[in-house]
């Protein structure tokens, strides 16, 4: 066992037969050091560090059950079920839940700067940890990896994605209106606009708004002029989005990333590796129509028989 002398503190490490570590059993502050708030936050990261061992996640949400490692990322997460937003721009009227979207915000609509780049091909952005993942483009580094299969990703949701989709199968989220169910309440939020009919991304050069960010980016682009930085060497389309282009040289390529596992099927997009499965092997049906019941496969299919409805 390690000692302390005046002014410091200790932290004492118990050893198992195997050799790992049990944690943290005794920690010995000195009630006068200067240090305390330092040593108080070593304790912290090395608490965490301990819970990537342990699984303990002693924080939980009473309205819907998440837990977390991090009191922080407790309060952060309740702001999805209280709506506070405390982070406020001092230019406009903006308000986020998180200081990485005022960052993001003031950046795009105030600064315009980017001040990290891609040496690779010139890609800019605002965010140190938005060129990490851009970087992997061009890396084929993919860190996350699959506890169940050889799958590995480049970013997180995508691994979260197939967890659901291969082998947990949870879908927490379900809308109350139709029984669509997502993975991610981002997803949930996004598909209740069909029904809403929200639209809370505006055009500040005209009155457009869309439901999607990515719709107001090809507005912006077709109509006002936007920035359309990446074009196909092919054909001279041209995109606002660098995943627009990597799905568009698929139709030169021929390339069909996406496989399905049950037979030997494989599609260029997802969503149409999606519409294979419901009508060949799931026989999912999570679009309905709230007027008459009518389910179908495909959100497009869904769109088209509103209009019987809607139409005079």
């Amino acid at each position: 066992m390690a000692t302390a002398g005046p002014g410091s503190h200790t932290v004492v490490e118990q050893s198992c037969y195997d050799g790992s570590h049990t944690g943290v059993s005794q920690i010995d502050y000195d009630s006068k050091s200067s240090n305390a708030e330092e040593q108080t936050a070593e304790i912290s990261i090395l608490d965490r560090h301990i819970s990537t061992h342990t699984g303990d996640k002693p924080y939980m949400c009473g309205q819907c059950g998440y837990r977390t490692v991090r009191k922080h990322d407790l309060s952060r997460h309740t702001r999805t079920h209280t709506g506070e937003k405390p982070y406020k721009c001092d230019q406009c009227d903006y308000s986020a839940a998180r200081k990485s979207h005022l960052d993001i915000h003031i950046a795009a609509k105030h600064t315009g700067e980017n001040p990290y780049m891609c040496e690779e091909c010139g890609y800019r952005t605002f965010q140190r940890s938005a060129l990490s993942r851009h970087m992997r483009i061009h890396t084929g580094e993919k860190p996350y990896k699959c506890d169940f299969c050889d799958y590995s990703a480049s970013q997180k949701h995508y691994l979260d994605y197939h967890m659901a989709a291969k082998h947990t199968g949870d879908k927490p989220n379900m809308c109350g209106e139709c029984g669509y169910r997502a993975v991610k309440k981002h997803d949930l939020s996004r598909h209740m606009r069909t029904h809403t009919g929200e639209q809370p991304y505006k055009c500040d050069k005209c009155d457009y708004s869309a439901a999607r960010k990515t719709h107001l980016n090809h507005h912006l682009a077709a109509k006002h002029g936007g920035d359309i930085p990446y074009m196909c060497g092919e054909c001279g389309y041209q995109t606002a989005q660098r995943a627009n282009l990597s799905k568009h040289m698929r139709t030169h390529t021929g390339e069909k990333p996406y496989k399905c596992d049950q037979c030997d099927y494989s599609a260029a997009q997802k969503s149409t590796l999606n519409n294979h499965m419901a009508a060949k092997h799931t026989g999912d049906k999570p679009y309905m129509c709230g007027e008459c019941g009518l389910r179908t496969a495909r959100k497009s299919t869904l769109s088209k028989h509103m209009r019987t409805h809607t139409t005079e």
